[in-house]
Formats: structure tokens, C-alpha cells, sequence
């Protein structure tokens, strides 16, 4: 059985903001850990010069990128409903801005995403001024965190109708809409519970159209949308999740920073989206504790694991999320 959720679940519109200020975004919008489209911005010449195609892949040139291919828009991370493949940057930008290809992988009407990575992704983070320097010269990033907390910048491009899934990401960061528009579609850390995570993404794949048998808690999920057109900015509080379908073909840049001590994220995690160290041994002990239980007679395991979601309610879960 299958529902949209237009008539039934929650829905918040995304506060628009314009011409923010450092101060702003700083002490008015970052505390409230919303999130936020923050549009009129700076964003540099890259406004107007990444429409063009040809600037686009002379800039880029033709160095080699790995990228996503799917044969549908809607990609699953999960099960993964798509091929890795390598493409000169050029013949990239040419391919993603068609709706039918003449060469393809797959079929004539596959779909490509680019996630830019380092030039070792076991050991280096994406940074838009090492793989894509030409390119940086065009951006500038707007001034919304301390530079000695920036982790990483990611360039990407996106067919026109993919669709990413629904994750979340440990980090604060700010999508930058430079070129097409985008919906997004965010859920608060709050509704983790509703999500029905597989590590850091959620089995729900069709958001708009959940199968409410098989995921019937989805639609407590309250949804936050908004539209991004060319130029905005997108803040996206650490934790929250999110949804992306790219409305045309578009270019992106995201932007991660660091906002908690150092000691708190893994150090060999260079995409970003690894669980905080402190997490991950409670995730391993929860496990173990698990594992333990199962040891016991039914009855006995249900009541010990009530017991234990308890102490886990009252030790930890806050009534409202930060600030």
C-alpha cells in the first residue's frame, strides 16, 4: 500500500532569507539549528559563467571523475541501483545536461551525479581548490564559519530529475546553488525514530509515496521543504536529514565544517559522514547488549530491553532539540 504524503504528513516551509550578514548567520541564524535558504548572496562570477557548457568543460578540462550512473532518477544508496563509472570532466558536463545520450552506459536516458572526491578518497578530503582550481577562482563561499574549521568543499553536478537519498551528515554545512534549482526536503534529528535508518541513510526511499505498510512511522516525520533556485544557499544543521531532487540540471558546491572539538570525529573519515567516535562505541555497545539479551528466555528479553530503552529515555533524550 502506498500514500502521498502531501494530505497527511506534517509539512514546514524552509525560512527564506535575504542578504544575510556574517553577524546574522552567526548570532540570529546558526544558534536556532534550522534549517535555513539564504538567498541574494555573493557567490562570486560562477553565477553566471557555469551556465555555459563550454566554460564549464574548458575550465574543467577532461580529467578523469568518478561518477554515479543510474538508470532511473531515484537513486538507492542502500541497494545500490547504480554503476560507478570514470568520465573526463568535459564529456561529463555534456552528458548531464542532455536528456538522451548518443554513448551511454546503461541506456539512452541514464541519469549521471557527480560527488567530487579527493584524488585519494581512502585519505583525502574534496576540496574544490586541489581537484577543481580553475573552477574555484569563479566561487566565493560566504564567510559563515572560522576558515581554520573548513573540512571540506564538494563539487557537483546533477542530471536534471536525480534523485539522492535521504541521509544525514555529522557535520554543519551549506549547499550552494549555483546553476539549475533543486527541492529539498529535510526531517528534523528528532524524528530519527521514524526514519528507519540503515546506518547513516533511510530505507525510505520515495518519500512523496512511502509504502506505509512496510514503513508506517514515516508519516509522523514532520517534512521541512523548499525550493532552491540559482544562487541560494542551503544550511543544513548538523544531524538533519535530507532529500534532494534536482528540478533541472544543475551545479552545486557543498561546503562542511567542523563545529565541535576535534577529538569527537574520526580521523579517517574523509567524506564527512562517519557517526561521531563517542557514537560509534555506544552503537557497539548497544550491540554487544543486544547480543547478551538474546541469551534470555523471550519474556526475560523484552523486559530488559524496556528496562534499558528507560534509562537510555531518561539519561539522554532531550525534549527539544538545540540550541
Amino acid at each position: 500500500m502506498t500514500s502521498s504524503t502531501s494530505s497527511c504528513q506534517k509539512k514546514i516551509q524552509v525560512s527564506v532569507l535575504t542578504n544575510v550578514t556574517q553577524n546574522q548567520f552567526v548570532n540570529e541564524i546558526y544558534p536556532k539549528r534550522l534549517p535555513v535558504i539564504i538567498r541574494g548572496q555573493d557567490i562570486g562570477p560562477c553565477i553566471d559563467c557555469w551556465k555555459s557548457m563550454e566554460y564549464l568543460g574548458k575550465k574543467g578540462g577532461s580529467k578523469e571523475v568518478k561518477i554515479h550512473v543510474s538508470p532511473t532518477p531515484q537513486m538507492d544508496f542502500i541497494n545500490k541501483n547504480f554503476l560507478y563509472r570514470s568520465l573526463p570532466f568535459n564529456e561529463l558536463v555534456k552528458r548531464a545536461g542532455a536528456d538522451k545520450q548518443t554513448e551511454y552506459f546503461i541506456s539512452e536516458t541514464e541519469k549521471y551525479y557527480l560527488r567530487a572526491v579527493g584524488d585519494n578518497p581512502r585519505t583525502d578530503i574534496a576540496d574544490i581548490n586541489k581537484q577543481f582550481p580553475e573552477l574555484a577562482e569563479d566561487i566565493s563561499i560566504p564567510p559563515f564559519f572560522s576558515p581554520d574549521r573548513f573540512f571540506s568543499s564538494v563539487f557537483r553536478i546533477s542530471s536534471n530529475g536525480i534523485q539522492l537519498w535521504t541521509h544525514y551528515d555529522v557535520m554543519d554545512n551549506i549547499l550552494i546553488q549555483v546553476t539549475g534549482s533543486k527541492r529539498v526536503v529535510l526531517f528534523s534529528p528528532q524524528d530519527a525514530n521514524y526514519m528507519y535508518l540503515n546506518g547513516d541513510k533511510s530505507e525510505v526511499l520515495d518519500i512523496d509515496n512511502p509504502d506505509l505498510e512496510k514503513y508506517p512511522n514515516f508519516i509522523n516525520a514532520t517534512r521541512y521543504e523548499g525550493v532552491l533556485q540559482a544562487g541560494d544557499i542551503l544550511f543544513i544543521p548538523a544531524l538533519w536529514f535530507h532529500n534532494v531532487i534536482a528540478l533541472e540540471f544543475g551545479i552545486a558546491v557543498n561546503v562542511f565544517w567542523k563545529h565541535l572539538d576535534d577529538n569527537l570525529y574520526d580521523n579517517k573519515d574523509t567524506y564527512g559522514n562517519k557517526d561521531l567516535t563517542p557514537a560509534s562505541r555506544a552503537m557497539q555497545i548497544m550491540d554487544r547488549a543486544m547480543k547478551a539479551l538474546e541469551e534470555l528466555p523471550d519474556s526475560y528479553k523484552d523486559f530488559y530491553a524496556r528496562r534499558l530503552i528507560t534509562r537510555i529515555e531518561r539519561k539522554c533524550l532531550q525534549k527539544s532539540f538545540p540550541p
